[in-house]
């Protein structure tokens, strides 16, 4: 891919590590790049042996400052929606992802890259790490579900302050309003991120999947339809061979091998 370096790990590659591959401008997403993040999320929601994707920026100054500008200058409305479309598809692709994804922050995430990391699972920043959406300081508002993630991940009050003004936020105070999970030392986000997606591997694979399908549905209802979704996810693991494997390795102290069915 031009835009995206893309490195599988793990026994049976089960954790995917995506970088995006721009960083003489801040990895600033065009064209090219949404097009290859968009068919690349499409592409490996099939990926069975898949665990978890890991994300990330390169270089150590962003993760992303969102679209790119220069090449948006002079582009028609036409033109701009066109493009945009593709963003508006790879957000849902990336937040309806059926595995777990997490962004590794070094720098900036802003914009489009700020919603980018919150469209994942959950954030793992260094210090160095600052958030922001800019969008109304361009004459446009957040379009890559930033409005609506923000404020779920911080609460309506701060998500206005932010978004009105454009202002941004360094690691420590995104960890202390609730929209990143750690801050951790310059330049080690990525290998905390990939700590935690080793983790993430050794769960059960179809236990984990319908905990985040039950998790991201269930957070958009009322309690009541939202815990019947996880009772009826919980009884197709009852029936799983992975429930009886899960529970034979306890009982005989070793290693589950998960079948993923």
């Amino acid at each position: 891919m031009e835009t995206l370096t893309l490195r599988f790990s793990g026994e049976n590659d089960p954790v995917l590590t995506v970088v995006l591959n721009r960083p003489e401008v801040l990895n600033a997403m065009n064209t090219r790049m949404l097009e290859e993040l968009l068919a690349l999320f499409r592409e490996q929601a099939y990926n069975d042996a898949l665990r978890c994707v890991v994300v990330t920026g390169a270089g150590d100054k962003a993760f992303s400052t969102g679209g790119d500008l220069k090449e948006r200058h002079g582009m028609t409305n036409q033109q701009w929606r066109h493009q945009h479309h593709l963003a508006e598809d790879f957000i849902l692709a990336v937040v309806d992802f059926p595995v777990p994804v997490i962004a590794a922050v070094e720098g900036y995430a802003f914009a489009g890259g700020c919603e980018f990391a919150l469209a994942t699972d959950f954030i793992i920043a260094s210090e160095t790490a600052s958030f922001g959406l800019k969008e109304v300081t361009r004459g446009i508002m957040p379009g890559g579900a930033g409005v609506q993630n923000l404020a779920r991940a911080i609460g309506l009050r701060r998500a206005k302050e932010l978004i009105y003004t454009g202002r941004t936020i360094d690691a420590r105070l995104a960890y202390e309003w609730g929209l990143v999970n750690r801050v951790v030392a310059a330049g080690k986000a990525l290998d905390t991120a990939l700590e935690i997606a080793a983790e993430i591997v050794v769960s059960a694979p179809m236990a984990m999947r319908f905990a985040k399908l039950a998790i991201n549905n269930g957070s958009e209802t009322e309690f009541h339809p939202a815990y019947a979704l996880d009772i009826a996810a919980y009884n197709v693991l009852v029936a799983s061979e992975d429930r009886h494997e899960g529970i034979a390795a306890f009982n005989e102290k070793r290693r589950p091998q998960w079948k993923n069915r």
